[in-house]
């Protein structure tokens, strides 16, 4: 019976059974004998010196086994946490250790640890132990930080400046000659707290005797947790494990190595007992890495028909108290920044400043987002400035199908794409031109609708050594086993590891169109560091195009044998041998044919094997393409704005997005339902605030505030197919697209609603108290 073509079928995802059943396994199911459980007391203050901490009241409250300071555990650190410098070679930075010991820099910082048998008898010790600061002036702002006067975080670096570096091309100056049309604005990136369904948690078991540590975290990077343990603990990478259990999702929060995975280890090794950390919500929006916080300032520099020239970005980062591990690439934001257009010129800066807050670091998108928000609404300021409508300054600009493969200012190449259909498509679902009259008919009758338009591209597949090693110093391939059993099962370990992205589901489909066995028969492995060689984990939506094309070239790979073993028991040719649908023949007579299973149980039985041949069906890749992937898309957003509250709501909400071809076309629409709900809880609702005294004034989700389902539409989706030409599946990326093209489509349709108020620009969240001031600030007089 033939195997139906895996690739493009919309199979339920095998994950989620056990998750919607509770039947997983998150870092808090896992059970240790002897367990010790480990509660973090963290920095009140955002910037002072550590005068003293008292531990004697607490090393006296029930269940306590141990307290440690900074000071205490500063003697093991054999190397500070990790910092990468893509994009940004000389930028300056502090060593960060993963608890405080002589200074804190922002309010959640470590300063000291309590381990206790039990998670309650831990937080009440904790609440006993009195830490005695000396303050000092904090500073959260990001301009404030580097004025003269301002207060330095870290003495050792002179100033609050991490880096200043320029990224450009083209004559600017020529481009702003040539202008017509200049225009100036600031945009606001307002700061974003992750809010993943499950929080941290960490577990740790260190085994004396034979110096091997073991350690279950919900983190994205499971490889890179292994190597920096080894590294900062100074042990035997080899004798370290590092498993990635259920993970309750991620959007970036989870890709550090975090001061506690290295703290609950270094407890496991003192103690010589397992130590478990689970991190509670208030914990989690405090000291979990948070996003964004960045100003953009642009000059534009265009024609009176729509052309756009150039533009001159400035992107002010607020990197917190220190630099994460890979905060750098939200600088990713300014090479991206030319987004799906043409321009003569690009003359952009970005400049990262620490302050007193939470350190920032990679969020869903991590600088594409903030990129995209850029150019689209310049797209829509030169209409608005031209009067020409903004899908026609679109058009006009847009990079087209015959100049693909295409090489941007700074040198960067997409790699497939028409921009146009996907445009076009959306254009049509909405019946853009019915929907214009209509906003024109409701604005005489006192109702405000807007139309947002975001046509984006995205980076994503990071990163093929020949387009990354020049800029970034790193090269991150994709890697993939494919191992055949003696029955005919499959097992595939990938190096990615996924919190959400169904990779069960879609590699085990890659793998059995190559093989011609059903999916049931296969097995993914992931997220353990035991069972595979070094992978390059989950970010920048890479998994697909990276460790996915692995798994075909490594299931391309034991096809080729098995073909080769057919050969042999068919007593045929090589070169006349046919392998179709899990099963070899010679060419003419596929009645005669010998199954995969057959040749499997061939596989491991010497005297069956072609001589010389190695027995056994495997195949190890690490797969390097030649350039990144280019996903892109058109999305549209339609509000209607209440003048009498200011409350926004999404009339309808449509996206077309190209991703290549789509392994399982319901993975990709799920992937964009949760991107597209994020991007709108920026647009609308989320915002991190700070006091001017470094205090967290957003500290719960009653302050946080995050959308709900209620405040969704149905979203109207829709593609096209451009399979990129450097993979072999001809797969881009899509874990990220909706969050980089939805925020952006919200907030130029809020916009294009207040256009009548003479509203140019409005600073997200765009909150119904923000939006009716803005409504009525002349009385409430329209322009």
């Amino acid at each position: 019976m033939a195997i139906s073509q895996m690739v493009g079928a919309s199979i339920k995802r095998r994950e989620d059974p056990r998750l919607v059943t509770g039947t997983g396994s998150y870092v808090d199911d896992i059970q240790q004998t002897a367990l010790v459980h480990m509660h973090v007391v963290r920095s009140s203050e955002a910037h002072a010196r550590i005068l003293g901490i008292e531990t004697g009241r607490a090393k006296e409250a029930d269940g306590v086994v141990a307290i440690l300071t900074g000071k205490d555990l500063k003697p093991e650190f054999g190397a500070p946490l990790p910092v990468t410098v893509c994009f940004v070679p000389d930028k300056k930075y502090p060593n960060h250790y993963p608890i405080a010991i002589e200074k804190v820099h922002y309010v959640g910082e470590p300063v000291a640890i309590v381990l206790a048998s039990s998670r309650a008898a831990a937080e009440d010790a904790g609440e006993r132990i009195e830490v005695k600061y000396q303050s000092l002036p904090a500073v959260v702002d990001i301009e404030k930080a580097i004025e003269k006067g301002a207060p330095v975080l870290h003495e050792e670096l002179g100033s609050n400046l991490s880096y200043d570096v320029k990224f450009a091309a083209g004559d600017i100056d020529a481009a702003f000659k040539e202008a017509e049309v200049t225009i100036k604005q600031r945009l606001i990136q307002q700061r974003l707290i992750p809010i993943a369904i499950e929080p941290r948690g960490v577990l740790a078991d260190y085994k004396t005797f034979s110096n091997k540590l073991t350690v279950w975290s919900s983190t994205q990077i499971p490889h890179f947790v292994k190597v920096w343990l080894a590294v900062i603990l100074g042990i035997s990478e080899s004798n370290v494990r590092v498993v990635a259990p259920e993970v309750g999702g991620g959007f970036g929060s989870k890709i550090r190595v975090y001061p506690e995975e290295i703290l609950t280890a270094l407890a496991s090794r003192r103690l010589g007992r397992p130590v478990k950390w689970i991190e509670d919500r208030n914990e989690n929006v405090k000291a979990t890495h948070h996003g964004r916080d960045q100003i953009w300032d642009v000059e534009i520099a265009a024609k009176k028909d729509g052309t756009v020239l150039g533009i001159r970005p400035t992107q002010w980062l607020n990197l917190g108290g220190y630099c994460s591990q890979f905060g750098t690439f939200q600088v990713l934001g300014m090479l991206v920044a030319q987004g799906a257009y043409k321009m003569k010129a690009f003359d952009g800066r970005a400049v990262g400043v620490f302050t007193n807050t939470t350190p920032t670091d990679a969020y869903r998108g991590a600088g594409r987002p903030e990129a995209t928000y850029l150019i689209e609404r310049v797209m829509d300021l030169v209409a608005r400035e031209t009067g020409i409508d903004p899908v026609e300054v679109r058009r006009k600009n847009f990079v087209r199908a015959e100049d693909q493969p295409f090489t941007t200012l700074l040198g960067l190449t997409y790699d497939s794409g028409d921009y146009t259909i996907t445009l076009d498509k959306a254009l049509e679902m909405v019946d853009y031109a019915a929907l214009r009259r209509e906003q024109a008919e409701k604005r005489k009758q006192g109702k405000y609708i807007g139309i947002g338009l975001s046509t984006y591209i995205e980076i994503c597949g990071l990163g093929p050594a020949a387009a990354t090693q020049a800029a970034t110093g790193v090269s991150l391939w994709g890697m993939s086993v494919v191992n055949l059993h003696f029955t005919g099962k499959a097992t595939v370990i990938i190096g990615s590891s996924p919190h959400g992205q169904g990779h069960e589901t879609t590699y085990a489909q890659v793998a059995s169109d190559v093989l011609g066995i059903p999916v049931e028969d296969i097995d993914v492995q992931h997220g353990d560091t035991a069972i595979g060689p070094m992978g390059m984990d989950t970010y920048g939506s890479r998994s697909t195009a990276l460790d996915g094309n692995a798994v075909h070239i490594s299931a391309m790979k034991v096809q080729e044998k098995a073909r080769k073993i057919a050969a042999h028991l068919l007593e045929a040719a090589e070169g006349d041998v046919v392998y179709e649908n899990g099963k070899a023949f010679v060419k003419g007579t596929p009645s005669k044919a010998v199954t995969i299973q057959e040749i499997a149980m061939a596989a491991f039985q010497t005297n069956r094997l072609p001589k010389g041949m190695e027995g056994g069906l495997e195949a190890t890749t690490f797969f390097d393409p030649s350039n990144f992937v280019w996903p892109f898309g058109a999305h549209i957003c339609v509000v209607e704005v209440d003048p009498e509250t200011g409350a926004t709501t999404i009339l309808r909400y449509v996206a077309v997005d190209d991703c290549g071809t789509r392994i399982n076309p319901m993975v990709v629409d799920g992937q964009l339902h949760g991107g597209i709900a994020q991007g709108i809880g920026q647009a609308l609702f989320e915002e991190g605030v700070y006091d001017g005294a470094g205090q967290l004034q957003t500290g719960s989700l009653v302050d946080y505030l995050i959308p709900t389902a209620l405040d969704l539409p149905s979203f109207e989706l829709a593609a096209t197919i451009t399979p990129s030409p450097v993979n072999p599946l001809g797969t881009k990326g899509i874990g990220e697209a909706g969050t980089i093209a939805s925020t952006p489509a919200v907030m130029n349709a809020i916009v294009d609603a207040l256009q009548p108020f003479g509203v140019r620009d409005v600073a997200m969240p765009a909150t119904p108290q923000k939006l009716w001031q803005l409504m009525h600030h002349n009385g409430g007089t329209r322009r």
